[in-house]
C-alpha cells in the first residue's frame, strides 16, 4: 500500500515524508500556526491562578 500526502493525496516523497513536496509541508505548517488544529486536553493553569489557590 502506498502512502499518500495528507494534503493533496498524491505519492509521498521520502525526503518531504509525510507530504510530497515542501509546498505541502509548509500548507501544513501554515495550519498548525494558525490554529487549524488542536490537541485536545486539559487547560493548564496560569501561575497567578496557582500561587491563588495555595
Amino acid at each position: 500500500m502506498e502512502s499518500k500526502c495528507q494534503i493533496c493525496k498524491k505519492p509521498i516523497v521520502f525526503e518531504y515524508r509525510p507530504f510530497c513536496s515542501k509546498r505541502c509541508a509548509d500548507i501544513d505548517l501554515a495550519h498548525w500556526l494558525r490554529g487549524d488544529y488542536c490537541i485536545e486536553g486539559e487547560e493548564k493553569q496560569n501561575e497567578e491562578d496557582e500561587r491563588e489557590d495555595t
